[in-house]
């Protein structure tokens, strides 16, 4: 939208010629604004979608790239180092020593030189590191990524079952308002053929003024509810959701098998604490290294020119070339490389310690979770038995109202019953899934 608004203020300064030029472009963004966007809102179409376009998953992608031009500069040392440089020099004073009485000038007035080195690492500690842990460093960063999906996934699924949670209460109240309204108006006609006084119309009234109530405050939630979903996904603010579901199928995906047990072993966390774990042995096997002698081998080929005339600098040469094997010995150090050891041996002690330990909160979490799926799931099936009787107690009720054997109060009670008796099965509803995911979660069944 903000590339439209720059090509409108253009071609607003500009002439109506070069507003033809721009036409493609605005043709192109608005493209690319259209397919950005989602015709219909299902599950699964809003989860592919914050896949795609939530920040956070964007930036654990980033992440990755960064790590992998990380790991590309570590490696870059393990291959040859060529360098060339370049010296020009004036000697305004020539250093002069006294050699059996004499006094003699050691050097020129002009100097250049161009100096070709090479060096190759044979053993580095740190290069040795990053050869080493670039596998579980890739994989890390993977990991992280993949857990921050699976976390927003079941925020997305979270969220979209409450907004159909709210948009069902709404639905149910306006059914309600209609119901009665019907009421309202047979209470009207009794009260004015004279068969009822004008307290059953009052009620009627009342519970009519209620009900819209409601419905206008559902309606007002499910506006702040729109947004949380959007923001979950990285929805654009200004666009419509447009939700599709099919509640028959929802109710039929709410079972789930409740013998499973907790696997540990599945969860993306758990994978991660274990690449950790091994970085932390490489860690330690890095800080080893450290009583180990740094190994490189050198050469160099040295142009050096050398005359009083500057003009004639460049007229002799006088080279030189060399090669070396390097060896670097570190003999003392105040103890840093011991305190190094033991402290990477007690990172993976730690780590031990955190593998047990979420093992236990797996436990703890997946027990949690299906005691709660259970008891959902109880609650489900008795809201759903409740729903059938209130829709028949109201019918009843309404019909005998209308014969004239029942009161109108009877009606209104029967009227809130049944209201009350399918915003809580519907409610159930969408609880019941929630609770499932996070089942699924414990289980480490959502995968991404």
């Amino acid at each position: 939208m903000n590339r439209l608004k720059v090509y409108n203020c253009i071609s607003a300064k500009f002439s109506i010629s070069v507003g033809f030029l721009l036409s493609p472009f605005f043709l192109f963004s608005q493209s690319v604004l259209k397919d950005s966007l989602l015709q219909e809102v299902t599950l699964k179409s809003a989860v592919d979608y914050a896949i795609v376009h939530q920040p956070q998953i964007q930036q654990s992608l980033i992440d990755q790239q960064l790590l992998e031009t990380t790991i590309k500069s570590k490696l870059a040392d393990w291959y040859p180092q060529i360098n060339f440089n370049y010296n020009l020099q004036h000697n305004f004073i020539i250093q002069t020593t006294v050699i059996g009485g004499n006094r003699v000038k050691l050097g020129v007035n002009n100097t250049s030189a161009g100096l070709f080195s090479i060096s190759q690492v044979l053993f580095n500690k740190d290069v040795l590191l990053a050869n080493r842990t670039k596998t579980d460093a890739r994989l890390q960063a993977r990991q992280l990524t993949s857990n921050n999906k699976i976390e927003l996934a079941a925020e997305v699924s979270k969220a979209f079952y409450d907004v159909l949670s709210t948009q069902q209460q709404i639905k149910v109240s306006t059914t309600n308002i209609q119901r009665i309204e019907q009421s309202l108006k047979d209470a009207y006609n009794q009260y004015t053929a004279g068969i009822a006084d004008k307290i059953d119309y009052k009620r009627a009234t009342i519970a009519l003024n209620n009900s819209m109530a409601a419905k206008r405050s559902n309606e007002e939630l499910l506006k702040a509810k729109m947004e949380t979903l959007k923001t979950l996904m990285g929805y654009p603010v200004s666009a419509n959701l447009n939700i599709v579901y099919d509640s028959l199928q929802m109710e039929k995906e709410i079972l789930l098998d409740t013998l499973q047990k907790a696997n540990y072993a599945a969860r993306v966390e758990y994978k991660l604490l274990e690449t950790q774990r091994r970085l932390l042995q490489y860690n330690l096997k890095y800080n080893k290294w450290s009583y180990l002698p740094t190994a490189s081998l050198n050469g160099a080929y040295n142009l050096s020119y050398q005359n009083n005339n500057f003009s004639k600098l460049y007229d002799n040469n006088f080279p030189n070339s060399y090669a070396a094997l390097t060896l670097g010995f570190s003999i003392f150090q105040g103890g840093k490389r011991k305190a190094g050891i033991q402290a990477a041996e007690l990172e993976l002690e730690r780590n031990n310690l955190d593998i047990v330990s979420f093992k236990n909160v797996v436990n703890n979490a997946y027990t949690q979770a299906l005691a709660n799926y259970k008891s959902n799931l109880e609650n489900f099936k008795a809201l759903k038995d409740n729903l059938v009787l209130a829709k028949d107690v109201y019918e009843i009720l309404r019909l005998q109202y209308r014969s004239g054997i029942k009161a109108y109060l009877e009606v209104i009670t029967a009227e809130t019953d049944l209201r009350t008796a399918e915003i809580n099965y519907y409610t159930s509803v969408y609880q019941l899934l929630a609770s499932k995911i996070d089942v699924q979660k414990a289980l480490g069944q959502i995968v991404y």
